[in-house]
């Protein structure tokens, strides 16, 4: 019985630590089915070697994986039906097995459990616990044993990140436990106080116990080794912010049309009899509020206005770059709940609930009434910024799925006297790209110049745009700068002063922000709530943020039957008069705080004698952990490095070859402050090379090595032919410079020398430091957390 009560207590503490690991995760979860689930697993493998511990060890394996199998596939079919997933356990499986990885780090949080969030941890936990017990109970190797455990708990943590608050509970729990389950002697132990060296000859026993005590005190130093190396670098880290691995991992993508679905307005405008949808409404539209602006009561833009049901949203564009409105979202792997975001002060709130069948609608985009919030019948990601959604693996005729919707309805009684935003936090709305015509300038500043509150602006470039412009079905595509100005100005017997939807609203977006207005472009459809949705009900409309009101849908289309009056009546351009100050884009300077971080040696390459288990198994265990540690960093900065310099736009190549070189000045000692400009930093770049070659100027690098020397009087930006590191550097800067104040206007030439740049600078620095200090660069961990 004794025995008994003493095998006990290192199987409750293995299932104790799997299950700590559940809790730890299962912060970032949508309940605590996955907690649940875990410790189920941690539970099951760790009985299923108990009972097993008088068969052969080699059948254990099979017969705990069979095990696992039937418990994955139970919990996978609970979590599809939860979650309404459609498809067969046989797909379900599948598909989870595909895809858990890359959907588990792209997943929004919370992450409502499904097959392929919850696939992964279940295995990994159930295939600790096997691990675990069999080390420890079958090999009687109990420190070894935690290793497993150990591993799913500190994978645990960095999963998830910074996302959930430090799990100073768990930890300690799990360190408690870890501590109960080695105080208790196992069933199995050597009588207590009891010499294992009493029945050996003299000569043997003497040469064992010296074996005995060099091991322990080869582990010792290890641990105190490891303990100063590592000490100050983790006691750093108290106060840091994790590292998030989503970083790493690339969300879902959409194609140009699915980016830029403005562009299809025209497409479906010649084919207005196209079959894109099928819609039933379980909430009918409620009446509009009074004082609502013309647009509502007319055209139905604002959700529920004129009694009309709310309009199905395609997407939002938030992002113009001259050329191209965008959506420029970044989408996350989400479950039926989406997050919710707070309405407007000023606004009501009611739930729409549709049922809505994919019919000939092509793309990735899921059309929905804003601001969605459940969806079910479809896999979706979503981008909350913009509220705009997509289903990853594209639509598919016949797809039917179910969206519950909070339609925001703002007070049009306070939108006359409402003030809108203005800040870093809505420089992206407020963003006019380089090169607006000056017609464009002039007219915006016409309209704005008699109406100081930011709705008689917004109202005056509506009532502009309806009285002047004729609405055409026939009218190519393009808004673009030059497409607006011929739109806005070009002669009506070429072509011009007519337009789709989308110059409509385009001209507006572009205009408003001119004078001042915080705008944004939506493309979605008009709808009866319910039977079909064709193409010609496919339009597009500008919307305003207002203060306390939210986004608030203007409606510059003509009205029916009304004949445009010339433009030339109106329009009188002032060039005398100053245009409308804009909102430019903020320019961050290319700076960082100096946060020098303590590097973490590597681990003394000892290990003691083998007939020393315990002490060598803690040991190993502590050394497999370290370097396991150091290999995720070596990749991890590697991984880094490479999405810096070979991913984006060149706009984004050379900011990142930009991080590149002022993290490695900081890795060299010689961080730079945050109040110098991009020029200084490159002066404090060439000293620090200067200083780390005693004083001596390197040798020419790179490709630019055998170029000829740099034009004079060249503009900013453009690469020198300087066989020279240092105006190479100073070079670098002025391309910085150009990408922050002329966003768009670098080329792929100048980012591929910029990241030569980049990299020769880093070379030539790091080859100067000592051999020790090279060895460190590559996994110091601070680039991974310095903010940028």
């Amino acid at each position: 019985m004794l025995r008994a009560l003493r095998a006990v207590p290192v199987p409750l503490a293995l299932v104790a630590m799997i299950g700590l690991a559940g809790v730890v995760l299962g912060r970032v979860y949508a309940g605590p089915l996955l907690t649940r689930l875990m410790l189920g697993a941690a539970v099951g493998s760790v009985l299923v070697s108990v009972a097993a511990r008088r068969l052969p060890s080699w059948l254990v394996a099979p017969v705990s994986v069979t095990a696992m199998a039937g418990w994955t596939a139970w919990s996978l079919r609970l979590t599809a039906t939860r979650a309404e997933l459609p498809g067969g356990l046989v797909e379900v499986t599948a598909d989870a097995a595909a895809n858990g990885i890359p959907r588990l780090l792209t997943a929004m949080i919370p992450v409502e459990p499904t097959p392929d969030t919850v696939l992964v941890p279940l295995v990994a936990a159930w295939l600790a616990g096997l691990a675990a017990a069999e080390v420890a109970l079958r090999a009687g190797r109990v420190l070894l044993g935690y290793l497993p455990p150990v591993l799913l708990y500190a994978a645990a943590l960095y999963v998830v990140g910074p996302n959930a608050d430090p799990a100073i509970g768990p930890t300690l729990a799990f360190v408690a436990v870890a501590v109960l389950g080695l105080a208790v002697p196992a069933g199995g132990a050597a009588t207590a106080g009891g010499d294992p060296t009493s029945g050996l000859a003299p000569a043997v026993r003497a040469a064992v116990r010296a074996r005995l005590a060099a091991a322990s005190a080869a582990g010792l130093a290890v641990v105190v080794g490891l303990a100063a190396l590592l000490g100050p670098a983790l006691a750093g880290q108290v106060d840091g912010r994790p590292v998030d691995p989503r970083r790493y991992v690339e969300p879902p993508q959409v194609e140009a049309l699915d980016e830029s679905p403005l562009i299809r307005i025209s497409g479906w405008a010649l084919n207005p009899g196209q079959k894109l949808l099928d819609v039933r409404t379980d909430a009918p539209g409620a009446p509009a509020p009074t004082g609502a602006p013309a647009a509502d009561s007319d055209s139905g833009t604002e959700p529920g206005a004129g009694g009309r049901p709310a309009p199905i949203r395609l997407a939002v564009l938030s992002d113009y770059d001259g050329v191209t409105w965008r959506v420029g979202a970044t989408y996350r792997n989400a479950g039926r709940i989406l997050p919710a975001t707070a309405p407007a002060p000023d606004s009501t709130v009611r739930t729409v609930r549709q049922e809505i069948t994919v019919a000939e609608l092509s793309g990735r985009l899921l059309p929905a009434v804003a601001t969605p919030r459940e969806v079910t019948g479809a896999r979706v990601a979503y981008d909350p910024t913009t509220g705009t959604l997509i289903r990853p693996e594209g639509l598919t005729p016949g797809l039917r799925y179910t969206v519950t919707s909070a339609v925001e309805t703002p007070d049009f009684n306070l939108v006359s006297t409402a003030d809108v935003p203005a800040g870093d936090e809505v420089a992206r709305v407020l963003r006019v790209a380089d090169g607006v015509p000056e017609p464009l300038r002039r007219l915006a500043t016409q309209l704005a110049e008699s109406n100081g509150a930011p709705f008689a602006r917004a109202s005056a470039v509506e009532q502009f745009l309806a009285e002047h412009y004729r609405l055409v079905a026939d009218a190519p595509s393009g808004h673009a700068y030059p497409n607006l100005n011929f739109f806005l100005f070009g002669p009506r017997d070429a072509g011009g002063q007519r337009g789709t939807s989308e110059q409509f609203a385009a001209a507006f977006a572009v205009l408003g922000r001119l004078a001042g207005l915080p705008t944004r472009v939506v493309v979605g459809f008009r709808s009866t709530g319910d039977g079909p949705v064709r193409a010609g009900d496919a339009y597009a409309w500008p919307e305003v943020l207002f203060d306390g009101l939210g986004w608030v849908p203007f409606d510059p289309l003509p009205r029916p039957d009304e004949e445009p009056r010339p433009v030339e009546e109106d329009f009188r351009p002032t060039p005398d008069d100053p245009p409308p100050s804009e909102v430019p884009e903020p320019t961050v300077e290319p700076t960082a705080p100096p946060e020098p971080v303590a590097a973490p040696g590597g681990p003394t390459d000892a290990g003691g004698p083998s007939t020393a288990l315990l002490v060598g198994g803690g040991t190993g265990g502590t050394l497999l952990l370290v370097v396991a540690a150091l290999l995720a960093l070596l990749v991890m900065r590697r991984a880094q490095t490479r999405a810096r310099l070979e991913r984006g736009d060149p706009g984004q190549r050379i900011a990142g070859a930009w991080r590149e070189v002022t993290d490695a000045l900081r890795l060299a000692g010689r961080p730079v402050g945050g109040d110098l400009a991009a020029t200084e930093v490159a002066a404090h770049a060439r000293r620090a090379v200067t200083d780390a070659r005693g004083g001596r100027p390197g040798p020419p690098s790179g490709p630019a090595a055998t170029a000829g020397p740099a034009p004079v009087g060249g503009p900013p930006g453009t690469m020198a032919g300087s066989g020279d590191l240092d105006a190479r550097v100073e070079e670098l800067a002025g391309l910085l410079n150009q990408v922050a104040f002329a966003p768009g206007t670098a080329t792929a030439e100048q980012a591929a020398r910029a990241v030569t740049t980049a990299h020769d600078y880093v070379t030539a620095l790091r080859a100067a430091r000592p051999w020790w200090r090279r060895i460190l660069w590559s996994v110091r961990p601070g680039p991974l957390r310095w903010p940028r």
